[in-house]
């Protein structure tokens, strides 16, 4: 191998100076038919295929320099447009003729040196493609470099379109670098040549100049290298913050989301608690018309009670007085037949004793016409006896007379004042069935009134504990206070300190901070839609406050 790169860069020498010394003696413009500038090219191909890796593939192993020449588009961005341009050109199939494309646009751009000074002093990437004893990884790499600067003062113009670029054979030409021995110097030769050899020893000194400068430039390189890496550590920190402050930033988006939630519940429930006090002050009002209504309903209810107490009082006396009344109309009519009857009795008695009196009068009359004497004697004294019994009689029957029509009388008045009461008490039984009846009304009146009171009781109780959950969430959400994590640092129940393995929680309810174990609860809070974690005393409140409000 060492052997192979001496006889390479002896060759890139001399290839070089002919190349120099030709286009110098030439004149003009070179194009890609000068042999010595093919010689050029291909004695460059071989000492960047010297050492070269072969890659493996589903084909069959292959080397190309073009891999190598690709890095120098990445080491330096204005190469672009060269690689570009050899990629683009049509008729290259392989990678070798974009190499070679590549290796004719540098030159004629006047930048072969610079781009292969860029590449060898970059050994940790050409590592990749080249051995250990490569001429590119070696010193005979960094001559070549320098020797390539020599090239600057060449002006050359190549078609590369239209050329087969990659099945040209590479083989090295070494007539033209054989001298005849029989053809003398002259003497503008030697001054041509004393010429090259200045140039010569200019392009030496600018390549120590260049060594030189590519030892400080390698010394920079590593330190870049040292600050690169602390860069990279750096970003890596900084990358670690940047992604802790993105999940800070989402924590505290979710707080803030969770927040605004809260605050628009609790505008709600203000909402709702101004929606209740109205609706309680305008129960309140209606409460205390209903209850004076209530009240007068009561009030007239209790004296149509009293009313009907007394009327029912009244008709059970009434109703007794009936009674009592039929029963001595009853009697009184029994009374009136028995003494109709005793009347039919004693006018049939007076027929009787009238009758009687005329048969005596008549058989006195015959007495007398058979006894006048006795007749005589005795008649006034007998009919006196007669006149004073039939008058005593007619004077009895006068007085029974007017006494049982006296009597009928007094029963008659009886029977019309009883008559009297009886369409009195009739009168008293309507006016009690329609008292009756408006007492009903009223006590369905009441009854309505009750049930509506009940409801509005109901409404009322319920409005209550409607505005005693509001004034709770309210409370909870103006009185707890949402505890920071960095102003915690031990548990709030239990008192030990935070820790790796004892983690922060916080309280939904109270808003402290507290471990997982006196923090394991969850419970539904009205500010929340699903059952949230909460601390073991607010879970004792709460279910002891859930326990009142269902009794």
């Amino acid at each position: 191998m060492a052997i192979e790169r001496s006889n390479l860069l002896s060759m890139m020498k001399l290839s070089i100076k002919v190349l120099i010394q030709s286009s110098l003696s030439l004149g003009r413009t070179l194009d890609s038919d000068y042999p010595p500038l093919q010689q050029f090219f291909v004695v460059l191909e071989h000492c960047l295929k010297h050492g070269l890796k072969a890659k493996k593939s589903f084909i069959g192993q292959n080397k190309s320099i073009w891999g190598p020449l690709e890095l120098i588009e990445k080491l330096c961005p204005e190469s672009v447009n060269i690689a570009t341009s050899a990629r683009d050109l049509p008729g290259i199939k392989t990678g070798l003729g974009r190499a070679r494309a590549w290796l004719h646009l540098a030159l004629m751009q006047k930048t072969v040196a610079d781009y292969m000074k860029a590449l060898l002093d970059r050994k940790d990437l050409l590592s990749e493609f080249y051995d250990s004893g490569a001429l590119m990884m070696e010193e005979e790499g960094a001559v070549i470099g320098g020797l390539l600067v020599g090239l600057n003062v060449i002006d050359a113009n190549l078609c590369i379109k239209g050329e087969d670029l990659d099945s040209q054979v590479g083989v090295i030409d070494f007539s033209l670098y054989l001298k005849d021995p029989a053809n003398s110097e002259t003497p503008k030769d030697d001054a041509k040549m004393t010429a090259i050899l200045d140039q010569k020893h200019y392009i030496e000194e600018l390549n120590r100049h260049l060594s030189g400068t590519v030892t400080d430039l390698q010394a920079k390189m590593d330190s870049i290298e040292k600050t690169n890496s602390k860069l990279v550590e750096e970003l890596t920190a900084a990358t670690d913050r940047i992604n802790s402050l993105r999940e800070e930033q989402e924590q505290l988006r979710k707080e803030n989301e969770t927040i605004l939630q809260s605050s628009q519940k609790k505008e709600e429930v203000r909402k709702h608690l101004q929606d209740s006090q109205v609706e309680l002050e305008t129960y309140k009002q209606t409460r205390q018309g209903l209850d004076e209504m209530y009240n007068v309903v009561w009030k007239q209810y209790k004296e149509e009670k009293h009313i009907r107490q007394e009327l029912e009082h009244e008709l059970e006396l009434q109703v007794g007085l009936k009674q009592e009344m039929e029963v001595a109309m009853k009697l009184l009519e029994k009374d009136t037949h028995e003494k109709q009857d005793t009347l039919a009795a004693l006018r049939l008695q007076l027929d009787q004793v009238k009758t009687l009196n005329l048969q005596m009068f008549h058989k006195a009359q015959v007495e007398t016409h058979m006894n006048p004497r006795f007749l005589s004697s005795q008649s006034p004294r007998l009919f006196s006896v007669l006149r004073l019994g039939l008058e005593n009689e007619l004077r009895t029957e006068r007085e029974q007379r007017q006494s049982l029509q006296k009597a009928l009388q007094r029963e008659q008045d009886n029977s019309t004042e009883l008559r009297t009461q009886l369409q009195q008490l009739q009168g008293l039984h309507t006016e009690l069935q329609d008292l009756k009846h408006e007492k009903q009304q009223l006590q369905q009146t009441c009854e309505q009134q009750e049930q509506a009171l009940q409801e509005m009781g109901l409404h009322l109780s319920q409005s209550k504990l409607k505005m005693e959950d509001f004034k709770e969430v309210n409370k909870a959400l103006k009185g707890h206070a949402w505890l920071k994590d960095d102003e915690a640092t031990q548990c709030k129940q239990c008192e030990k300190e935070f820790s790796i393995a004892r983690r922060k929680h916080h309280c939904r309810n109270c808003g402290d901070i507290y471990c997982n174990t006196c923090s394991s609860n969850e419970l539904a809070l009205p500010s929340y839609p699903r059952p949230v974690r909460v601390c073991d005393v607010c879970h004792a409140l709460l279910l002891q406050r859930s326990s009142s409000t269902g009794s």
